[in-house]
């Protein structure tokens, strides 16, 4: 049996072994008469002709249908197949062998029990490793990207590939390679930053491996995922040239590096749903790259066009228009989902051409795969890979790598020998890993590194006020009777269209109204009922969310807030007693959308208490490290960058005791910091994956030299926003008339405890030659940058573009020589007429540490292509 992910030979378990031999059969011992898809002699092409002349509409629609599942569910009907599942373990507790086991069980029901026999693409998400238990957890992509180190992000991604393949997942939904250019949104963390080099370069490195490894990847989201304001999904109002200079590229490098498959987004692209853009998908990627893999939508993206973007007035019809444009596989997030899709092709809705065409596509791949001849997994490998002891190793290697030192006042880091040292923050005692994580190994808080490395040490910790203040919270079931009526008009007329009781009032009605019968834009809801306030302090009541509500407390109206206008917080002006009962009514209407309402009251929050704790263990302590995190994720945008809760006031105060202050943050994206120039030092750890305590405490103990640099800008402040180095030049100027116009901190920004001397610079026709020392005490590692600037070109190009890097390691002393090609690709532009050419001409090279420290500077000159 071919081993994609083989250990050694004594694992093996008797099963397996049998497994094997089963495999080393000819297909005539297991078929008298196997069909022609079979013979693995004959090319891709005339299996898949041969598989798809076979297929009913049945099975070909289920070749287009992805979903989470298995086959659990009796009244969930596969035996049409499907095109892959996305298999969790059933119990955490067997680890990677169960997981194995069962998806092994699945995909021989497939292969035995379905007509054809046509195997699964068993699925899951692996951004910054498997999301499963028993798998190890790398820094996030984010992080990855700060480590500005292509050959280590190589090794990451064949560790991954060797955990999921060996589990039997063949297919992850990464990687994750929108440009960040705007830090509030909330998916900055999964992405590799700002730049479109970066990006193109971190693709490359992450796609390679898994697909040589037989494991298709998925880039991911075509296109562009972030609109106005840093807000997930928004619509994009974007040009050709943008799309072309800013967006694709990182598309085009991962496609370059064998991606089999892309996911579509979930806005829309100049009025247009993505998962149904022709313009993209058959235009774009499948016309003029030439992609032949397959396209899916993201989850639950398809129907989007009708409940979001209104641009089709059923799913069947959105699902017609979304093959015909060029999708192929339908991702859904359960079984029930597939009905109106599967109407789409039983009513004929779509053409049997474009069927079989995204069918062919699907097959391709699966045979490409070897799934036909090679189905199955073996639980041993998936035992021996899953959190192998290289892989932790790894981990560790490039969390510490990815670290950023954003400040270093008076080298007090590294922090020697103190005798005492106060860790402060909830962050510290977690290891929080980052979205779209699996929970580790044994993950390592920032606390746990610290404790297990400071020896003799007194290490004193205080929480702090954490992230989140619950100033209120949604009022329990268990303190009310409301009965609602629901009337299909915003004035209470008539008869309700239906009544009924509500157990809380905590409703978020986006997508969809809240219940049959009513429009999700125009209804009115009146609850009335009783409200006990429980033994304790008194509390004051309110509503948060989408005004248009009345609250009336015993008859007496207690807040009104019934002009629609916006989505605010109001609580009663008087408390309510503690053990009394009230009657209460709440009169809410909604006449656009998007309504969200939450009945609510006060929550004792001793913020400050905490504060005061925590100043306290500085003043015992001789340095005090403040770990301080943000909220963010899917669908989790932030409108300010700063740290929520009162971590500002807690960095502040512990600064107010003289002693010196070191803060790590912990984040996937920028954060604006008002108390910079309070603190000695600032780390920035991102979500270091599972050995993240321990690599943050080598930075801290110098055992390691930090060497990250930061993929995206930071600003000084949201009005600023969106904030990029490489902007294309102003009309005016960069500044405004209250702040400036520069970042807090640049693009490819990052300090070290050493120094670097960069000097003879070279240029000779493409090639750029410089020569970089180590002119400190310490061995570190500097990241090389070099950017260009087109000097005259016949449209606008950007100020400066990152076009290479390197990261080179340095002893104290040691000196290195770096070089750099200029090829077309670095140098090429889009012309007037959209065609990427190489203008004769000069450019400025530049470079240096960060895109604002240049260090050296020269000009290359290109001349006129031969006639």
């Amino acid at each position: 049996m071919t081993r994609l992910f083989p250990v050694p030979h004594s694992r093996l378990s008797p099963l397996a072994l049998l497994v094997a031999c089963l495999f080393l059969l000819p297909d005539a011992a297991r078929s008298q008469s196997p069909a022609p898809y079979r013979d693995l002699r004959l090319p891709v092409a005339e299996r898949v002709r041969d598989l798809l002349s076979r297929m009913t509409p049945e099975e070909k629609f289920w070749q287009l249908f992805m979903i989470p599942g298995s086959l659990d569910n009796p009244a969930h009907d596969y035996s049409h197949g499907v095109f892959g599942l996305q298999i969790v373990p059933v119990d955490s507790a067997g680890g990677a062998r169960a997981h194995a086991e069962r998806i092994n069980a699945i995909q021989r029901w497939f292969v035995e029990r379905t007509r054809l026999g046509i195997p699964i693409i068993p699925f899951d998400e692996a951004l910054h490793g498997l999301g499963r238990p028993d798998a190890t957890v790398f820094p996030q992509a984010i992080a990855l990207a700060a480590t500005w180190d292509t050959a280590l992000m190589v090794r990451v991604s064949g560790a991954i590939a060797r955990e999921a393949g060996s589990r039997g997942i063949r297919d992850v939904l990464s990687p994750v390679i929108n440009i960040a250019g705007d830090v509030r949104w909330g998916r900055v963390e999964e992405t590799y930053g700002e730049d479109p080099y970066l990006a193109s370069a971190m693709a490359r490195a992450f796609v390679g491996p898994l697909e040589r490894a037989g494991i298709v990847t998925t880039p991911k989201h075509f296109i562009a995922n972030l609109g106005e304001g840093g807000r997930d999904s928004y619509p994009i109002e974007t040009s050709e040239r943008q799309l072309r200079e800013l967006f694709f590229p990182p598309f085009e490098s991962a496609l370059g590096a064998g991606a089999r498959s892309v996911m579509t987004a979930y806005n829309s692209v100049d009025g247009q749903p993505a998962t149904q853009n022709g313009r993209l998908l058959n235009g774009i990627l499948k016309s003029e790259w030439g992609f032949t893999g397959f396209v899916i939508s993201d989850a639950a993206a398809t129907g989007g066009a009708t409940v979001l973007h209104m641009t089709e007035p059923n799913t069947p019809a959105a699902a017609q228009h979304a093959w015909e444009a060029g999708l192929d596989v339908v991702f859904q997030s359960s079984w029930e989902q597939h009905r109106p899709y599967w109407e789409a092709v039983r009513r004929g809705q779509v053409a049997d051409s474009v069927i079989d065409a995204a069918v062919s596509r699907v097959l391709r791949a699966k045979f490409q795969l070897g799934l036909f001849e090679h189905p199955y997994a073996d639980p041993d490998s998936a035992a021996w890979w899953n959190g192998n002891a290289a892989h932790r190793a790894l981990a560790l290697e490039a969390a510490r790598a990815s670290i950023v030192l954003l400040k270093n006042a008076g080298a007090v880091l590294p922090l020697g020998r103190p005798a005492s040292i106060a860790v402060i923050g909830g962050d510290a005692a977690l290891a929080r890993l980052g979205g779209y994580s699996g929970p580790g190994i044994s993950p390592v808080s920032i606390l746990a590194g610290i404790r297990a490395r400071a020896g003799a040490a007194t290490v004193r910790y205080a929480p702090g006020p954490g992230r989140v203040t619950r100033e209120t919270e949604v009022i329990p079931s268990a303190q009310l009777a409301l009965r609602g009526e629901y009337f299909d008009n915003i004035a209470f007329a008539g008869t309700p269209r239906f009544t009924r009781v509500d157990s809380t009032i905590n409703f978020g009605w986006t997508l969809s109204s809240p219940g049959r019968g009513l429009a999700r834009d125009w209804y009115s809801v009146r609850w009335s009922g009783r409200l006990t306030i429980p033994v304790g302090p008194a509390r004051r009541i309110g509503i948060e969310g989408s005004d248009g509500y009345r609250l009336i407390v015993d008859g007496v109206t207690a807040i009104d807030a019934w002009s629609k206008q916006t989505a605010r917080r109001r609580l009663t002006e008087t408390a309510l007693q503690p053990g009394r009962s009230y009657d209460i009514r709440l009169e809410f209407h909604e006449t656009t959308g998007n309504a969200h309402l939450r009945l609510v009251w006060e929550t004792p929050d001793d913020w400050q208490a905490t504060i005061d704790s925590a100043v306290g263990v500085a003043r015992r302590s001789d340095v005090a490290i403040v770990v301080a995190g943000v909220e963010e994720g899917e669908f989790r945008d932030r409108a300010f960058l700063g740290l929520p809760g009162h971590q500002e006031q807690l960095i502040r105060a512990v600064a107010a005791t003289g002693k010196p202050v070191v803060v790590v943050l912990v984040g996937g994206s920028a954060i604006t910091m008002p108390w910079l120039d309070d603190v000695a030092a600032v780390l920035d750890a991102w979500y270091p994956g599972e050995q993240g305590g321990t690599a943050v405490t080598d930075v801290l103990f110098g055992d390691v030299n930090p060497a990250g640099r930061l993929p995206i800008t930071f600003p000084v402040a949201e009005g600023q926003l969106p904030l990029r180095y490489n902007h294309k030049p102003t009309g005016r100027g960069d500044d405004y008339l209250d702040l400036t116009g520069q970042p807090l901190f640049p693009f490819g920004f990052g300090l070290s405890y050493t120094s670097f001397e960069y000097s003879d610079l070279v240029i000779e026709g493409r090639q750029v030659r410089c020569r970089v020392r180590n002119a400190g005490s310490r061995a570190g590692d500097e990241v090389v940058q070099l950017y260009v600037r087109d000097d005259l070109a016949s449209v606008a190009r950007p100020v400066m573009e990152l076009k290479g890097f390197r990261r080179v390691h340095l002893l104290p002393g040691e000196a290195t020589g770096v070089v750099f090609t200029l090829g077309n690709e670095e140098l090429r532009m889009l012309d007037r007429n959209f065609h990427w050419i190489v203008e004769p001409g000069s450019f400025t090279v530049m470079v240096g540490s960060s895109s604002r420290d240049i260090r050296l500077r020269g000009t290359l000159t290109v001349g006129a292509p031969p006639p």
